[in-house]
Formats: structure tokens, sequence, C-alpha cells
């Protein structure tokens, strides 16, 4: 199979996220270059696109997919935006890494499941860098291997320094708990089958009405049970931590044991401040498989069908945490065209 020399690569959204991916593919990764930007914001594009030669500046992003020397699409604008800019990345038939959330909403998933369908190729991997985190890869080794059992039971804790005040209790799940509901998938092997959310008293109840923390917990089609404390506003840092509970023995990861000093009387070490910098080499690694990837014509990360099930999840833990109660996740048979 024929490798392209060097992936051109158009940057949609330059937010916080593409900004860094932005850097990411000029300053770290191999094999890749950005030769366009698109951003509602042009003087934000444009000010990512000023040092590298050649990358071309837009507000639209099917402009910038339509620009000289572009052959791929990355796509970290915000999720109301993915569903049409993935849309015109498959009618150019393009690799595309897209941030999660996939979609929105699960019906919005499905209209971009079908047209990967009819194109009959897979061209779209979903931003879960929590499968290139070096912790998460020894995990799911582990699990795999079949050392330890069958797994019963998945710990999650998902800690924020802090977050913005437009943030809702909504966002604690499609934002933040999206990631291990693919997690989990991932890692078991396992579809999630039902989610209930639970609230303790808060620590803060903000203007929007968001409730922190809160305590989620769902199941899994081979019976394991997963629960994720959910709290983003702890005030000291950012923390991702899951624990395997297996029928011979335990699994524990995102313990952060790094560098530890001993001074006046302490010991401690640092805890990173947002996910940026906690999962950085993840990332980096995430990034530099989906050129290498792309550049052989291949789509080897998560998918769309990866994308569709958390969203799913997603939108069965909103309606858990509305209610109180108990919600089963509805989902369409996985087609033979994702495998198994």
């Amino acid at each position: 199979m024929s490798t392209i020399a060097q992936l051109g690569v158009a940057v949609i959204g330059i937010g916080k996220m593409g900004a860094d991916h932005v850097r990411r593919i000029e300053e770290v990764i191999s094999g890749a270059r950005v030769a366009a930007v698109a951003d509602p914001d042009r003087d934000r594009a444009a000010a990512a696109a000023a040092r590298i030669e050649g990358c071309t500046v837009h507000t639209d992003p099917v402009a910038a997919m339509a620009a000289p020397g572009v052959g791929a699409v990355l796509i970290a604008s915000p999720g109301p935006a993915h569903e049409a800019a993935l849309l015109a990345a498959l009618e150019r038939d393009l690799p595309v890494l897209c941030e999660k959330p996939l979609t929105p909403d699960a019906e919005a998933a499905l209209r971009v499941l079908a047209a990967e369908r009819k194109l009959g190729r897979r061209r779209i991997q979903v931003g879960f860098m929590r499968r290139y985190d070096a912790e998460y890869i020894q995990l799911a080794r582990l699990l795999a291997d079949g050392d330890l059992g069958r797994p019963l039971m998945l710990h999650c804790r998902h800690r924020n320094l802090s977050v913005h005040p437009y943030f809702t209790n909504e966002m604690l799940i499609n934002d933040s708990v999206s990631h291990e509901f693919d997690a989990a998938r991932w890692l078991l092997g396992e579809e999630i089958t039902a989610v209930r959310v639970y609230r303790p008293t808060p620590a803060s109840v903000t203007d929007t009405g968001l409730s922190d923390p809160q305590f989620v917990v769902f199941e899994t089609d081979g019976g394991v049970v997963v629960d994720v404390e959910i709290f983003v506003n702890s005030g000291f840092g950012y923390q991702v931590q899951a624990e395997a509970v297996c029928a011979h023995g335990t699994a524990r990861i995102g313990e952060a044991h790094g560098l530890l000093t001993n001074t006046a009387g302490r010991w401690g070490g640092a805890i990173a401040p947002d996910f940026i910098t906690r999962f950085a080499d993840a990332y980096d690694r995430e990034v530099q498989d989906w050129v290498d990837a792309a550049r052989r014509d291949e789509v080897t990360g998560p998918g769309v069908w990866d994308g569709y099930a958390a969203v799913a999840a997603c939108a069965a833990g909103i309606e858990a945490q509305r209610t109180g109660r108990r919600v089963p996740v509805e989902m369409i048979e996985r087609p033979a065209f994702y495998g198994r």
C-alpha cells in the first residue's frame, strides 16, 4: 500500500484544543504539516497560522478542506459543528480525526455512520485519547491477557481543578464522563447497557444549576459494574484514575507517582492542572498514530461506532441524571461494517 510523503492537514477549530494540535503537528510529530486552519474568529485562525509557511486561513471549514495541499482533516471545533464538518470531509473522501464528541446526539451520529458506510470504507477516527495513554494501554493489555481473571467491577475517578461558569449538569456527562464510557468499553470489550446517576449533597451549585460532584454507575452487557466519581470543581487539580477489580486480583492506574519531594516536614508531588498537561503524551501518540495510518490510507483508532456508542451512553446518562432512575442505553445493532 502506498504511503503519502507528507500529510497536509486542515485543522478545524482553533480554540485551546485546536491550537494545541496545530503546535503538535508542526513541532512534535512527523509525517504531517498544517496546510490550512479554519475558525469563526479569523484573527485567532490567522494567529495560529502566522508562522506556518504556506498555511491558508479560513472562516469556513469546507473552504479549508478544499485548500491546496489538504489531504486530511482534524476537527477540534465545538460538538454542535461536528456533523456538518464530518459529512463534508466524507464527501471529499478525506481521513478525519474528530475530537469527541463525534456529534452531540445519537441521531446525528447515526447520520454520520450511514454516510461513512455509504462511502464504503472507514475514514473517521474519534479523539478518545485515553486509549493512547501509557497507563491505560498497560491496563488494557493486562485485562486482555486474563491473568487477573474476569473483570467484575471498574472504579473510576475524574476530577478537574475547575470548569467554566457556563458548565452544566449535562456537560458533566457529555464532556467528562463520556471519556469513562469509551474507556470502559475499550478496556472491557463490552457495550454499556444501562446508566444511573446519584447526586450527593453538592459541594457547590452554580448559576447554571451544576450540582457538583456526582456519582455515575453503569452496567455492561457482560455483567461488569462501573462507577465514576465526577468532581469538576475539586479545587486542587486534574486527576483521572481507574481500578479494575477482577476475579483473581486488582489493578489500578492514575496515581501519578512521579517526582516526590520531602521538605519542611511534608512529602508530596505535583498534580496536573488540566487534561492537556495530564494526557500530553497520549495526544502526541494519538495524532502520530492517526497521521501514520492516514498516510497508509487506513484508520486504526476508535471510529464512528465507538463515537456513536459513547453518545448513546451519554443520552442515557443525561436522562438518568434528570430522573434519578436507571436508564437503559438505546443502540442499534452493530453493523458488520464495523466488525466486533
